[in-house]
């Protein structure tokens, strides 16, 4: 009995960390040392011009969504649905980021899509400034479904410690401006497979949709990146809010203080098509709808009352639309 006779190919594992080298290797600058291969990612943080640095990490995935890229057969937006998310998370604390790791594990590696993955995430990489560093690639014969991976990523970014957003105090009287989503980003996917794939297909045209259903459910998670930084060393600007699991509601009450609340006026901005075939199909909860959606809003600006007109200013030079959702009481 050989490895490969276990299910595990090694030669095909470096065939496609091969294939993807170049993928990478277009994310990076000066300050990636080495490329893909080595025991670690080697970045070199001495060229930039920051004070007092904090380092930034998160980690993510994309959740159930992988199982609408399984049924499609369409595998280079989960990539960049991953990295994306990832960048929003730091984002929201004030940071920008530098580098990127991924793990892709599957029961048999498949060159084709571990390729179209990873090609989506080094496109998101390149559109958010930053290096595809490095990763992981396990093939593990008998824990995944055939046909089926699973996907995580990691994130290193920075922020000035006197510009981390978690310094700023929200204030009662501050706005909620809301930014629209590109539908569910990479949330409350177990909870719209269930509704929708009962009465359709992912290949299936939607009318009320304008588009197949699972092109509707693999619409890109939005970077909010470029819009943002511009903004970041606004003194009016006293949080930003990644709207992921949990709403609304959930994710704001991160950057609030236990002594402030929140009114939303739900009735200031209409959902988006998708979220209400989801609710009008399964009959799902109001409750539930605001707890497990963004509901078209992915990304919240607190600000000052005062720093309003430079906001809209700012978003419409953007071609970007915003609504201002409630306030900090």
């Amino acid at each position: 009995m050989t490895y490969a006779g276990a299910g595990v190919d090694i030669a095909a594992g470096e065939a496609a960390v091969k294939r993807i080298r170049g993928l990478a290797a277009r994310t990076h600058g000066p300050e990636v040392l080495e490329g893909l291969g080595g025991f670690g990612g080697l970045y070199d943080f001495s060229n930039h011009n920051y004070r007092q640095p904090v380092l930034v990490a998160s980690t993510d995935g994309v959740g159930t969504k992988l199982k609408i890229a399984f049924l499609t057969g369409r595998h280079d937006t989960v990539g960049q649905d991953l990295v994306n998310h990832c960048v929003n998370d730091i984002l929201a604390t004030g940071a920008v980021p530098l580098f990127f790791l991924d793990y892709f594990a599957a029961g048999i590696l498949e060159g084709d899509i571990f390729e179209e993955v990873v090609g989506g995430m080094a496109l998101a990489c390149r559109e958010n400034g930053c290096a595809l560093l490095g990763g992981e690639t396990a093939e593990m014969p008998g824990f995944y479904q055939p046909g089926e991976y699973d996907l995580s990523g990691t994130i290193i970014g920075v922020a000035e410690k006197d510009g981390l957003l978690a310094k700023r105090a929200v204030e009662s009287g501050n706005l909620l401006v809301g930014i629209p989503s590109t539908g569910l980003h990479t949330n409350g996917y177990s909870l719209a497979r269930k509704v929708l794939l009962e009465q359709w297909d992912v290949a299936d045209e939607v009318p009320e949709l304008g588009m197949t259903l699972g092109a509707a459910l693999l619409q890109v998670h939005r970077s909010y990146l470029d819009l943002t930084t511009p903004l970041l060393d606004r003194p009016w600007l006293r949080g930003l809010g990644h709207i992921t699991g949990g709403g609304l509601e959930g994710n704001l009450g991160r950057i609030i203080d236990r002594d402030r609340t929140l009114a939303i006026d739900w009735e200031s901005w209409s959902w988006p098509p998708i979220f209400q075939l989801i609710q009008e199909t399964g009959q799902v909860p109001l409750a539930d709808m605001r707890s497990t959606f963004n509901l078209g809003l992915g990304w919240i600006f607190v600000i000052d009352p005062e720093g309003l007109g430079e906001l809209k200013a700012h978003l419409e030079s953007q071609g970007e639309d915003c609504t201002v959702i409630g306030e900090v009481r």
